[in-house]
């Protein structure tokens, strides 16, 4: 079956990866043990997908920027204390395979840095079923649309030949600024209504649900 998309990105917490709760709880407790004002769900959701500097800083805003190093630093270590309760959606081994199988390239954009990015893809389940990353730490932060700018110069695929998957109004916004299709997952961190105004392909509600979408329509 012919592929539309040759090179397939996925966001990571939140599409892939089940970890939208933990880090919002995360992210509260790191202002709190600098002092600022605790963030709501809300805020804390919001800014998920985002690098970890541009999220801290949003989610904390009476925190100053002197202070962000620190603020990084102690969301690093709730988030390690965490890490174990962290799991792949259900199904999205088997969807990877398929694709595999298929022959799309598949890759990584996340707003994740490329240490944290690293020490889950050392998970052995997960070695070899990608061909490629980028991470916020070492390009731009999402909307900027150099993830995945640079996962197609690496790999020599055209932006219509692209697709960006993804739960966040940053991850859509970023495959719009870089002339990508995109498809919205539901059951992550952003409210699916927020999604159409930046036209995805479609908007899934489940792994089970995606994967058939990428091998009718990808």
């Amino acid at each position: 079956m012919s592929r539309r998309f040759d090179l397939i990105a996925f966001d990571w917490d939140g599409t892939l990866f089940d970890s939208t709760a933990i880090i919002v709880r995360c992210i509260q407790e790191a202002v709190r043990d600098v002092g600022g004002t605790v963030p709501s769900d809300e805020t804390a959701v919001y800014v998920i997908g985002l690098g970890l500097s541009q999220a801290l800083a949003h989610a904390a805003p009476d925190v100053p920027p002197e202070r962000y190093p620190q603020l990084g630093e102690r969301y690093r270590v709730h988030y390690m204390r965490h890490q174990d309760d962290l799991s792949l959606f259900k199904g999205v081994l088997p969807m990877l395979d398929a694709l595999h199988e298929r022959g799309h390239v598949l890759t990584v954009a996340t707003g994740k840095s490329r240490r944290g990015l690293n020490d889950t893809l050392q998970r052995t389940e997960l070695q070899g079923r990608f061909q490629g990353s980028r991470t916020a730490d070492e390009t731009a932060g999402k909307p900027h649309p150099r993830m995945l700018h640079e996962l197609m110069a690496e790999f020599g695929v055209a932006p219509e030949r692209t697709l960006m998957v993804g739960d966040t109004t940053h991850d859509l916004q970023m495959a719009l600024n870089a002339g990508c299709a995109s498809v919205g997952v539901s059951y992550g961190a952003h409210e699916p209504s927020a999604f159409e105004a930046l036209g995805p392909l479609a908007v899934v509600h489940s792994v089970a649900e995606l994967q058939a979408w990428l091998l009718r329509e990808g």
